[in-house]
């Protein structure tokens, strides 16, 4: 264990918003198709990635279970969505959670847990991995003796809530060139909004920063605060971000099925150690236009193939040799399973053009998670966990996927089967698609 806790939190009485379910309102984002070629070809040995089989990772999902359902504290992570994660310099693993419950854990005769039906909760926690793989703590904030979310939220002038939900994460320099390092953790900033708004209107992208090796926020920027007045076409940025060659690429979702609108995805990129700097980001505008400064420049890239068929705004990108493999639920799949499935693409750049969907898995849910309603989502890849050939180098045939779980009628079940709001783990066992016309689900 690393460092002491702080005491447990009182419990405040809270509005009740939509309560658990965090980045699920991500089902309903789809990828508008624009085609749009990359400015980038790859290097000469990418020849496409997809999963070309899977299997259950019993033992980071029982790690997760380990943790939430040890009473030992009661100040700490019992469940929780958006699952992303960073390696840090020590070994160790930052895992980023948007909301998360803490608070007691209850054994039901016959099995099973439970957890109180009006738990303490907070808009955003991380979790501490030890190099061994175990979690240790909880990182949260505080404020007059109670725990707060890790990255505090404020109000508007009205009195509404205005929350931030952490997504990639990355270690870079604390400046271009420095040899200290700094965790920078990307936020998506929301207020609450009247329907169809129920997850939040979208604010802005901010950027926090982390001290190493204690893991302090040190600092909160905002990188791009979205001006169009169409809120569904705003950008968020953060769903994943990968750095290679010097940059920074950070890729985001409008949320245009909100107004009955496809959404759109993109991708901006950022010289390592600027993470967090607004006047270095770069945005992508289309192949005439390359990488631009104004961030209302932004062209969408290209994922899937037709207007009912693409990513949703959480979809995971990792790069695996000289490819890139986009992870999704499979927005707009066949015969009405598509948000039950996972699907992939693969491209040659950051860009695109994206190729795909090939089929990925049919994540399993937790026993009777389908009686109650469960869902999977937000399939999230984790490369620095990668096994097999080269998987030091993050680049192991073998590819660590979460998802999600969360029920979308209400959080009754999941406060009574804590199961079903908790991520759950894959191992994918990637193989090459050399052309385009071998994906599945053409």
């Amino acid at each position: 264990m690393e460092g002491p806790r702080p005491p447990r939190p009182t419990r405040q009485p809270r509005r009740k918003p939509a309560v658990g379910f965090g980045l699920l309102a991500a089902l309903v984002v789809l990828v508008l198709l624009i085609s749009v070629p990359g400015d980038e070809d790859g290097g000469p040995g990418c020849a496409g990635v997809k999963a070309v089989g899977w299997q259950d990772e019993p033992d980071m999902t029982a790690e997760f279970e380990r943790y939430g359902n040890d009473n030992t504290r009661l100040d700490d992570w019992t469940g929780g969505d958006g699952t992303r994660s960073v390696r840090l310099p020590d070994g160790r693993t930052l895992w980023m959670s948007a909301d998360t419950f803490l608070d007691q854990v209850d054994e039901q005769l016959g099995g099973g847990r439970s957890r109180s039906t009006s738990p303490v909760w907070v808009r955003n926690a991380g979790l501490v991995m030890s190099a061994e793989g175990r979690i240790e703590r909880t990182l949260l904030g505080s404020n007059g003796g109670r725990h707060t979310a890790l990255f505090p939220g404020t109000a508007t002038s009205d009195g509404r809530e205005v929350w931030r939900w952490p997504v990639q994460a990355v270690v870079e320099p604390r400046s271009a060139g420095d040899d200290e390092r700094v965790v920078r953790v990307l936020l998506w900033q929301r207020e609450a909004g009247s329907p169809p708004w129920i997850f939040g209107v979208p604010r802005a992208t901010q950027v926090a920063t982390l001290s190493l090796p204690d893991l302090r926020v040190e600092d909160v920027s905002t990188v791009y605060r979205p001006t169009d007045d169409g809120l569904a076409r705003r950008v968020l940025y953060g769903t994943s971000a990968v750095t290679e060659g010097g940059w920074t690429y950070v890729f985001g979702a409008d949320e245009g099925s909100v107004s009955g609108k496809a959404s759109r995805a993109h991708v901006a990129r950022v010289p390592e150690g600027r993470l967090a700097e607004a006047d270095a980001w770069r945005y992508w505008a289309g192949k005439d236009g390359g990488w631009q400064a104004d961030p209302e420049d932004s062209e969408p890239i290209l994922v899937g193939k037709t207007e009912q068929r693409g990513a949703t705004g959480t979809y995971s990108v990792v790069r695996h040799g000289e490819s890139w493999l986009l992870l999704t639920m499979d927005a707009g799949g066949p015969d009405g399973k598509g948000m039950s499935d996972v699907t992939s693409y693969w491209s040659c750049s950051p860009t695109g053009p994206w190729h795909g969907p090939s089929a990925v898995a049919e994540p399993p849910l937790p026993e009777g998670g389908a009686l109650a309603g469960a869902v999977p989502y937000n399939p999230q890849g984790h490369a620095e966990f990668a096994s097999g050939a080269n998987s030091g180098a993050g680049e192991g045939t073998g590819l660590l996927m979460s998802y999600d779980v969360n029920v979308l009628s209400g959080t009754e079940a999941i406060h009574r089967d804590v199961a079903l709001y908790r991520p759950r783990f894959l191992r994918l066992e990637l193989g090459p698609s050399s052309a385009p016309s071998e994906d599945d689900g053409s």
